[in-house]
């Protein structure tokens, strides 16, 4: 009889400490780090300084593409998915224009101008395609068959991004500064054998209304990880590796329609230097 009570007694505290450790359970996932990071999300962007049109004493429009695959521009690519407020600049970019927080502009203009919005739906029905293609068997007797290929919008495929920017010498602040205009995000093009054949712009994006987005999403330190930066500082700051593949010019072309391989690096260090000397040139030392 003693045995039995025995048992009924240990019965009834395993089920009550089970119980326990059940209620102990923790709404919300512990803190992963020392400290709660704030500083991030709550920046706010620093305004730009007026500039009139009557003080602009100069001005030249650029081009520029960043290449992610260098390694200066490895924080714009990674990481691969979003870790906390850590998110690739393209995937920013998508959650903002889904949220409705963004607008895209189409990317098939010439001259690059915000002229026509896109909304998000019709933007992923041009990034998510289904085609219907012909392929031959490879099995006698080498007919035709319909196939489907359906291409998904992968953030990764996403290696290079445009930039427009207008380069202005304020001669009543008596400084040379950019203003960068526009962000496109640009992914490889392939056929339907799969071989590379070009690159597609997907679409713009206004950077004056970006920035309070960028300024709020956090990127990668590689001196401190304590202090993280923003897309708005790294944009700023001009932390990144690009190259110039356009100017104003008479003819609207691209370097590339007159210029290829190291003839077109060559040209776009040529355009560089020459506003470097323009500003410098100013000077009396």
């Amino acid at each position: 009889m003693k045995s039995l009570i025995l048992a009924f007694v240990i019965v009834g505290l395993s089920a009550l400490c089970t119980t326990e450790s059940y209620a102990q359970v923790p709404d919300s996932p512990p803190r992963d780090a020392v400290y709660d990071r704030q500083h991030i999300l709550e920046r706010n962007t620093i305004p730009y300084a007026y500039v009139r049109e009557a003080d602009v004493m100069w001005m030249k429009r650029i081009w520029r593409v960043i290449d992610l695959r260098e390694k200066m521009n490895q924080p714009f690519y990674y990481p691969e998915y979003p870790y906390s407020n850590w998110r690739n600049l393209i995937t920013v970019i998508m959650d903002a224009l889904k949220e409705g927080t963004l607008t895209a502009y189409d990317a098939s203009s010439p001259t690059d101008e915000f002229l026509v919005p896109i909304h998000y739906q019709e933007l992923m029905q041009r990034l998510e395609r289904t085609e219907t293609v012909q392929m031959q068997r490879a099995d006698p007797p080498y007919d035709l068959y319909d196939t489907i290929i359906e291409t998904r919008f992968n953030a990764m495929d996403v290696k290079r991004f445009r930039i427009k920017e207008d380069w202005v010498f304020d001669k009543q602040r008596s400084v040379m500064e950019v203003r960068i205009l526009g962000i496109c995000p640009v992914r490889d093009s392939y056929d339907e054998r799969g071989e590379l054949r070009g690159v597609e712009p997907l679409f713009w994006i206004y950077f004056p209304e970006a920035r309070p987005i960028f300024a709020q999403a956090e990127v990668f330190n590689r001196n401190n990880s304590a202090q993280r930066l923003s897309y708005d500082d790294v944009f700023l700051k001009r932390l990144f590796a690009s190259i110039i593949y356009k100017e104003d010019n008479v003819y609207d072309r691209q370097i590339s329609e007159y210029a290829t391989g190291l003839d077109a690096l060559l040209e776009a260090e040529k355009i560089k230097n020459e506003m470097f000397l323009w500003e410098t040139d100013l000077w009396e030392y």
